[in-house]
């Protein structure tokens, strides 16, 4: 741990950039597409299932590679390095109770909700290893891989509507993934030196927002849209 601490110090001003634009691209632009295709639902779960054809029609080999290549591994990345800074991070929100430091430190703490979210989301829908035996003897029983593209609507909506529980695990996830995107948005065009000025933050302070806002609608709508919607048998 200490090698790693040191490792992270040498490099902290890259490792940081890193975290920074694999937070934006491509788990930032994954987050939107996926909340897009997930509300599709309220639409019926007839335009849901064409819109999760559509993404399989890569087949599985090539889909696999990409999911693999542009949405897991960059999560585990940035997933990774954010747990490092929360712990090299000091929480001072009690001594100096402002609003940005309260957004720095909900910042930090929304990530590492979401980070523990998006694994167990995976589990949940996929389960983690694209195994039969691992499917059939872990997943399954600790309740994952409850997710068929080829039924999407009715195993996803099944899937949620299981119980108010899972129902909220997901509304604590969406939350803490929106606000971590959204306000990581500000955070990123600060740290890149896009808006450096108090007026063009006070201006990024709106753009973040409105586009929080949308994101959290997409995000509750999908969320109601499966915990509502009624599959004929």
């Amino acid at each position: 741990m200490a090698d790693l601490a040191n490792i992270f110090g040498r490099h902290e001003f890259f490792i940081r950039r890193l975290h920074s634009l694999t937070g934006l691209v491509p788990v930032g632009a994954f987050l939107v597409v996926h909340l897009i295709t997930n509300a599709a639902i309220l639409d019926g779960p007839e335009t849901y299932q064409l819109r999760v054809d559509q993404i399989h029609t890569l087949g599985p080999i090539t889909l696999e590679l990409v999911e693999w290549t542009f949405i897991f591994l960059p999560i585990l990345l940035h997933g990774l390095i954010g747990l490092i800074i929360v712990t090299r991070g000091h929480r001072n929100l009690l001594y100096y109770p402002y609003r940005e430091n309260f957004r720095y430190t909900l910042q930090r703490y929304t990530g590492v909700i979401a980070f523990a979210f998006i694994l167990w989301h995976v589990f949940h829908t996929r389960g983690w290893l694209n195994s039969s035996w691992w499917m059939e003897h872990v997943t399954r029983p600790l309740g994952g891989g409850t997710f068929d593209a080829v039924h999407a609507a009715a195993t996803a909506a099944a899937s949620i509507q299981a119980s108010a529980i899972i129902q909220i695990v997901y509304a604590v996830g969406i939350l803490a993934s929106v606000y971590h995107l959204a306000n990581g948005l500000w955070t990123m065009g600060i740290t890149w030196g896009i808006w450096t000025t108090p007026h063009s933050q006070r201006w990024a302070n709106y753009l973040v927002l409105g586009f929080g806002l949308v994101l959290l609608t997409l995000g509750a709508g999908a969320l109601a849209g499966m915990a509502t919607v009624v599959l004929l048998q």
